[in-house]
């Protein structure tokens, strides 16, 4: 499983832009996406704080908090769209494995990518091994040796 979401911070539209070309991409009909899409499940949540974005907020939902403070332990109704996704990946992490969950922001200062992660030993969420992991452009696993002899 791979799961995406982003605009959990309302004023963060770029998240959007870059949600959107991810979808068209996995949606299209390039060897790559073929390949991603035989060999994953996606989950995509476009848009975590819907009400902060129509409201016009920046960084807080209706109940006026930072959503992406609140996933620890997420309030049903303070905080809905993180309940209802942490519950979502909780249940699919019991079915299989979740290779990555990527949530994309903006950043107010960092220009082109950056990358933040947390390091935690009690995730639900484990690493996959580099072996596990598909490699999109051989179609073998990252970890495998190409051969190169021609």
């Amino acid at each position: 499983i791979v799961f995406l979401s982003s605009r959990v911070h309302p004023g963060e539209a770029n998240s959007s832009w870059v949600m959107k070309g991810i979808i068209q991409f996995l949606t299209g009909e390039s060897k790559e996406a073929r390949f991603l899409r035989q060999n994953a499940v996606f989950k995509i949540v476009p848009i975590l704080n819907p009400d902060g974005v129509i409201n016009g907020n920046y960084r807080c939902n209706l109940s006026g908090v930072d959503l992406n403070r609140h996933w620890e332990n997420p309030c049903p109704i303070k905080h809905p769209t993180i309940f209802a996704v942490k519950q979502l990946l909780s249940a699919l992490a019991r079915q299989r494995p979740v290779m990555l969950y990527c949530d994309f922001h903006g950043h107010s200062v960092m220009k082109n990518f950056c990358l933040y992660g947390c390091n935690d030993s009690e995730a639900q969420i484990k690493p996959l091994r580099e072996d596990e992991v598909p490699d999109v452009k051989t179609g073998g696993v990252i970890g495998e040796k190409e051969d190169i002899g021609g």
